[in-house]
């Protein structure tokens, strides 16, 4: 398996639009740059809250516009880009949350190609990287290299939500449009879904849908719990079917890649990155901009003349011309005292209905990839990549190599799932996991090759995340809106402008490290025209396209 090159890249559908159908990688990559602030705002200092993908990337570029861009962190540099390394282990890792991306996320690849980081294709059920894939449904084991080798019932589920997609959502045509990267077709075919699918959940889409309707109950209950791609579905039925349709339409649930060495990576390497920088010079890094390292957790954000002050944990108080939040919104009222006349009271009802899915994954380190060995009595690996209703759900295997090291992740689950072994430490969840492995691969030893301390994560439980990612329930579209299109100031009140947000809570793809870069990017735009600054005119940026092609409206 080898890293998809840019031709293949480029050759696959991206994640453009469909709310907002804007090229980000055409202007990462087109010769005249970003765009230009005016001499007198070089050097003005931006905190940017969080050290994620939105806060690094966002920093990267506003430091190359000749900006000081000061990063504060809570918790971990990274933020929901977090790998895990075993302890004990040579650069062993677990990645706690993202870890596969799909390759029509071109901006994100955009860094993955700027920072060297090398990939690999994911291990999802059903692909040749996974090998072999095992579904375990009601106690019934099948094992399947490809989908041709499983029972005619998944083939039936697959071809009924393709037709689904086709009835309610045009979804060729959408795929073509998009493919095509024409915006006009884009926003003639999307809008009016908005209006007809925002009020309605997955699931309504799905059992209303003629397909399944001729199906019964068993054909939805295996589409939820074993899915196609990235597996179940059942977790996102309550979801606002935008929501998924967005994912399925720009294939961020296909084509996935993980990142060698872990993805926590990209960002500490473009925190080290030289750049051509406006100001700067030509080999300035973040690095240098923060004297070595981020700033502590920031606990409040005040107005302070027509700029801003920020305070961290332990009292310090700076001043700033801009301020880039990039933290899940929830924080903004729970653990970060905020004036309120900062944000429209309209702006403070969508981040507080911001809705947030709970996701507990359980990892382990293995001596070896044992799980190719093949058990004599059946002829199949020991064991395969497992998609399951038991409380597993997915397990997942990470080969760094013949008699190398090698990571489980014994349990991969979402929503209730990951609720089940929210109050419970790590050696019982793995204690729980090999339970119900042992159940669908009798007489398989795991346990035996484990070494060292399991590695977990309940991002609800984490005080710096609240949640995992966004989860939009049916009627949240308006909440959206509004903050995804906050970097557009021009029309706000003096007062409310200067404080821009990003990441992928705020983006139209929750979950999705795509989302949190576009919203950086939108908020790079925004702060470079709030210092009197634009775009080339041969490279317009998003909010020069906004007014035309910006999400449709609903009405209030």
């Amino acid at each position: 398996m080898k890293t998809p090159d840019k031709a293949a890249i480029m050759s696959h559908i991206t994640a453009f639009g469909p709310d907002f159908p804007f090229a980000y990688d055409d202007w990462l990559t087109h010769p005249a740059g970003l765009g230009r602030i005016p001499a007198q705002a070089h050097g003005k200092r931006v905190a940017i809250i969080g050290a994620g993908a939105a806060g690094i990337t966002a920093g990267y570029e506003l430091m190359r516009l000749g900006l000081q861009p000061i990063i504060y962190e809570s918790g971990r540099f990274g933020g929901r880009l977090r790998s895990e390394v075993f302890e004990g282990s040579d650069g062993v890792i677990a990645e706690l949350g993202g870890m596969r991306f799909p390759i029509s996320s071109r901006a994100f690849y955009h860094y993955v190609a700027a920072t060297g980081s090398e990939t690999a294709p994911f291990p999802n059920p059903l692909t040749s990287a996974a090998g072999s894939t095992v579904i375990d449904l009601e106690g019934e084991t099948l094992f399947a290299r490809t989908k041709d080798d499983l029972p005619p019932l998944y083939a039936d589920v697959a071809a009924a939500y393709a037709s689904a997609l086709e009835e309610g959502a045009q979804f060729s045509a959408l795929q073509d449009a998009i493919r095509a990267r024409d915006s006009a077709a884009v926003k003639a075919l999307w809008n009016p879904l908005v209006a007809a699918w925002d009020e309605r959940t997955f699931y309504d889409f799905v059992t209303t849908s003629s397909a399944f309707s001729a199906l019964d109950f068993r054909h939805r209950e295996v589409f939820g719990q074993v899915g196609f791609g990235t597996g179940g579905w059942d977790s996102d039925f309550p979801n606002s079917m935008l929501e998924i349709l967005r994912v399925n339409l720009t294939e961020l649930d296909d084509n996935q890649f993980y990142i060698k060495g872990g993805v926590e990576n990209v960002l500490h390497r473009l925190w080290r990155t030289p750049a051509n920088c406006a100001h700067w010079g030509a080999d300035m890094t973040l690095e240098r901009l923060n004297s070595g390292a981020t700033r502590s957790r920031a606990v409040g954000i005040a107005r302070s003349g027509t700029g801003f002050a920020v305070t961290d944990q332990w009292g310090n108080r700076d001043a700033y011309d801009a301020v880039l939040v990039t933290c899940q919104s929830h924080l903004l009222t729970t653990s970060i005292q905020v004036d309120e006349d900062i944000f429209s009271q309209k702006l403070w009802m969508a981040l507080d209905r911001t809705r947030y899915m709970q996701a507990a994954k359980t990892f382990v380190m293995v001596d070896r990839p044992f799980w190719h060995d093949i058990n004599p009595t059946t002829g199949q690996p020991l064991l395969s990549m497992t998609l399951t209703d038991r409380i597993t759900r997915g397990t997942y295997f990470f080969d760094n190599g013949p008699d190398q090291p090698a990571v489980i992740c014994l349990s991969y689950a979402w929503m209730t799932d990951a609720l089940k072994v929210l109050p419970i430490g790590a050696e019982a969840r793995v204690k729980l996991a090999l339970d119900a492995l042992a159940k669908i691969y009798p007489g398989v030893d795991i346990a035996s090759h484990i070494r060292g301390n399991p590695v977990c994560v309940s991002w609800e439980a984490d005080e710096n995340f609240l949640g995992a990612f966004k989860g939009a329930l049916p009627g949240h579209y308006r909440y959206n809106c509004r903050m995804f299109g906050h970097f557009m100031q021009a029309d706000m009140p003096p007062a409310q402008r200067g404080i821009f947000m990003a990441g992928d809570g705020v983006s139209f793809t929750p979950a999705w490290v795509e989302g949190a870069v576009q919203t950086a990017l939108n908020a790079v735009w925004g702060i470079m025209t709030h210092f009197g600054g634009q775009s080339a005119p041969e490279n317009p940026g998003p909010g020069d396209l906004y007014p035309q092609l910006g999400p449709v409206t609903l009405p209030d």
